[in-house]
């Protein structure tokens, strides 16, 4: 069974992955003001914000029309 997600969909949850981002980034940041930082809970959210990312490229690769060249 395949389900078929609208453009307007597929901005949406782009959009979402982008502010969690966002959010992770900041807050990897204060963590690593403070001191002494838990290190492996740095490790965890850097780890969350790289599939973040990755989740990002693709959503935005369906995005993109396909060119014929």
């Amino acid at each position: 069974m395949t389900i078929i997600i609208g453009t307007n969909e597929l901005r949406v949850k782009l959009e979402e992955l982008r502010i969690e981002h966002r959010d992770l980034d900041d807050h990897i940041q204060r963590l690593t003001e403070t001191s002494p930082f838990n290190q492996l809970q740095i490790q965890r959210l850097k780890k969350r914000k790289l599939a973040l990312k990755d989740q990002i490229t693709k959503l935005e690769s369906q995005l993109l029309p396909d060119i014929i060249a």
